[in-house]
């Protein structure tokens, strides 16, 4: 292998550090900027702690490798980042296989698009223009409660958090009085590495670390067992009731995949909203300028919601392997390889964007990758613009004036991590 291919460890570590994605994320945004101008596709050799992988971190490069499915595969290894032992103990924990959930995100072709289909087309923007009055009716219940807030919030924990997870499960047909269980153990799932927000568990050992993740796994599979079961019973118009009876090449649907299709659904369709509706508010507390500009034209409102997909990118990866041999920016990719896509480095690319580092709700055009690209372009994408721009058109006639009141703060996570503190003071108009 080329020596120059290798990054320097103190540059590698960053990308394996949960911390480094934490408050600011200045360090790994950091790394990723050094990356893209010296070794913008390298490989990540931290012995004795992870396989080597291939780091991705230039916008055409994301996208080469997004759409050639067949040569990049999702499922064949890890979908996300995990450590030497963390992949031995899931094995272990499955029988051989590396996945504790094999969802959409885990699969390849001929399965992936026969499991897609299932609920495509009830995130289509035909189906989901259907459910606009009634997500206006959820925002405007969220308004109200942020004005009863008397000037001061936390945007994140009381607005941002809590809006999308009520419209999903609505969707999904969960009860609003099990939407607090699914909120912590999404939380708890995407935020295992964080102090905060995982279980009391030493983050240190990976071996804990996977147990961790494998328990509120369980609790989410026990919860939709019953789900499964009464949508069985009785089918209702909700999106369970869809996955509970879905057949697929004329067999019903195995439990462990319609449990784990529960799961995506359940923690992706609000997670990575609420950080990008968190991500949006925190740009316009930080900067007046930018938030008279949105109040005054409400058109910019898709605008702003774009900008907060990029500035958050919620999913900051997630990982591919060659099923051959290959090259990529001058690279041999011998097959197997793992391939980590760096989307929120992506998203910061100074050859695709101007002004990278600068949040502009009026950046136009914004081909950001925070939905992916290709076969695994997200699902949910046409529903979460929908759920922003209806809070935004909502809340914004009612701020007279809005700033940070603290410091906010990302969760830890290498894999999704977003705002999770956001306090806010505001004036209403």
């Amino acid at each position: 292998m080329d020596a120059s291919a290798r990054i320097p460890d103190e540059i590698a570590w960053n990308l394996v550090d949960p911390k480094a994605f934490g408050s600011g994320a200045a360090r790994i945004h950091d790394a990723y900027k050094w990356l893209r101008a010296n070794n913008p596709l390298g490989l990540a050799n931290l012995e004795g702690h992870y396989d080597p992988f291939w780091v991705v971190t230039k916008h055409t490069d994301i996208l080469e490798v997004s759409r050639q499915n067949a040569l990049f595969h999702s499922g064949d290894r890890q979908t996300t980042l995990t450590s030497q032992l963390g992949d031995k103990q899931v094995r272990k924990m499955t029988g051989g296989s590396p996945h504790l959930v094999r969802s959409l995100v885990q699969m390849d072709a001929p399965d992936h698009p026969k499991y897609r289909a299932l609920t495509q087309s009830w995130f289509m923007p035909g189906n989901i223009k259907h459910l606009e009055e009634r997500i206006r009716t959820i925002a405007r219940g969220a308004v109200d409660k942020m004005m009863a807030k008397c000037g001061q919030c936390d945007f994140a924990r009381d607005i941002a958090m809590l809006y999308p997870l009520h419209v999903i499960m609505e969707i999904l047909g969960v009860p609003a009085e099990d939407e607090p269980r699914m909120l912590m153990l999404t939380q708890e799932l995407f935020g295992a590495a964080d102090s905060e927000l995982g279980r009391d568990v030493d983050l240190t050992d990976p071996e804990k670390m996977t147990e961790s993740i494998q328990a509120v796994l369980m609790d989410f599979y026990q919860y939709f067992a019953k789900i499964t079961a009464s949508r069985r019973a009785e089918p209702r118009d909700d999106l369970a009731s869809v996955i509970a009876n879905s057949t697929i090449d004329g067999a019903p649907i195995s439990e462990f995949e319609a449990l784990s299709y529960y799961v995506i659904v359940a923690t992706a369709g609000h997670d990575t909203t609420s950080s990008s509706t968190a991500g949006a508010m925190w740009a316009l507390a930080a900067d007046p300028a930018q938030f008279a500009q949105v109040k005054s034209n409400p058109s910019l409102i898709p605008g702003l919601v774009d900008e907060a997909v990029r500035w958050t990118t919620p999913v900051k990866h997630f990982m591919r392997s060659a099923t051959a041999d290959t090259e990529l920016r001058g690279r041999k990719i011998a097959k197997g390889d793992w391939l980590m896509l760096c989307y929120a480095s992506g998203n910061r690319d100074e050859e695709i964007f101007e002004d990278p580092y600068v949040f502009r709700a009026d950046r136009n055009p914004n081909r950001h990758l925070s939905f992916g690209y290709g076969a695994h372009l997200c699902l949910g994408q046409h529903l979460a613009k929908m759920e922003m721009r209806i809070l935004f058109e909502e809340l914004l006639p009612h701020l007279k004036s809005i700033e940070l009141a603290g410091e906010p703060a990302n969760s830890e996570s290498v894999f999704v991590s977003g705002p999770k503190r956001v306090p806010i003071r505001f004036a209403t108009a």
